[in-house]
């Protein structure tokens, strides 16, 4: 089924981490009342955790000069003494190029060290390393290795991703039981990207007895949490009437919610929706206002007609 597969590897890149876990200043300053002059007494008699806080103040510019290599030496000094926190950060900003010249060995070599010790940001970031061959030699075995080890720490969106891996067979075996097993994890943790992969699987079949119902399910979960792409699907689905009754108004309701949020396809079925009436009244005005600039192509399936022959 290559039109699946294709599906799937969209997904897997989607929910790649490598540009994921951007530093967020709030996590790196330290407590609003920490006051600057401690930090910097603590730091310069070695505490490692004021080390890894006033290289965050450096690093966001709070009471001091933003200064990225301020940032990096401190950060540096207290990763030099195994703080978790530091060795990940570093990693990052190595990674980046922050504060130093861009170094994807020495990325590498701090990410490893905060995988090691269970940093599960780390360990999804050092699997997307490996995926990705980036300051590493490109090795998928590698990459699952490491997501693993955040997976098996409970982080779903490193679940979800891991089991959409083994539903590919990207880089190894294709495996449906060992991709049901991760998904469905994550998605009863109420994980919408779980949600959204395990219903595509009850939609195509994939290790398990297709369903329109299951399927209907989860997108229907993760729709409801503002999931863009479970709305298009659940919109598709009530449009075609495939597998459940055929319901215009479900279908405009949906393809309105993930078109409001930028969904392309969902705004070109929008706005076919109006063009022909279907489920609303007949608008050109309002069809030919969602449908996407320089899109005249419908992705919906059932959709044939092209949009130039009648509007």
């Amino acid at each position: 089924m290559p039109e699946t597969k294709a599906k799937l590897l969209t997904m897997i890149n989607q929910w790649r981490a490598i540009t994921a876990f951007l530093i967020l200043p709030s996590a790196l300053v330290g407590a609003e009342n920490d006051r600057l002059a401690d930090i910097i007494t603590r730091a310069e008699t070695g505490d490692a955790k004021a080390q890894y806080y006033l290289g965050g103040r450096y690093y966001a510019g709070q009471g001091v000069t933003q200064d990225f290599g301020e940032a990096l030496k401190w950060i540096r000094k207290a990763a030099d003494q195994d703080y978790i926190k530091a060795q990940y950060v570093l990693g990052v900003m190595y990674e980046k190029g922050l504060g130093a010249e861009q170094d994807f060995t020495a990325a590498v070599t701090w990410t490893r060290k905060a995988a090691e010790q269970g940093s599960v940001r780390a360990q999804n970031r050092l699997g997307a390393m490996y995926e990705i061959g980036r300051g590493v030699e490109l090795d998928y075995t590698e990459a699952v290795t490491w997501y693993r080890k955040a997976a098996d720490q409970g982080d779903t969106n490193r679940q979800t991703a891991l089991g959409l891996i083994y539903a590919a067979g990207q880089g190894l075996p294709q495996d449906y039981d060992e991709a049901l097993k991760w998904i469905s994890l994550a998605a009863e943790k109420g994980d919408v990207k779980g949600q959204t992969a395990l219903g595509e699987m009850y939609r195509e079949g994939l290790g398990v007895t297709q369903s329109n119902e299951e399927a209907l399910k989860w997108y229907r979960k993760a729709a409801e949490q503002g999931h863009s792409d479970s709305q298009h699907n659940l919109g598709t689905m009530y449009y075609t009437g495939d597998g459940i009754t055929q319901n215009y108004t479900e279908a405009l309701k949906w393809f309105r919610k993930a078109a409001a949020q930028g969904m392309t396809e969902a705004q070109y079925n929008l706005g076919v929706m109006y063009r022909d009436g279907e489920g609303v009244t007949q608008d050109y005005e309002e069809a030919v206002k969602w449908v996407p600039h320089g899109s005249r192509r419908g992705s919906r399936r059932g959709t044939t007609q092209p949009w130039s022959d009648v509007c």
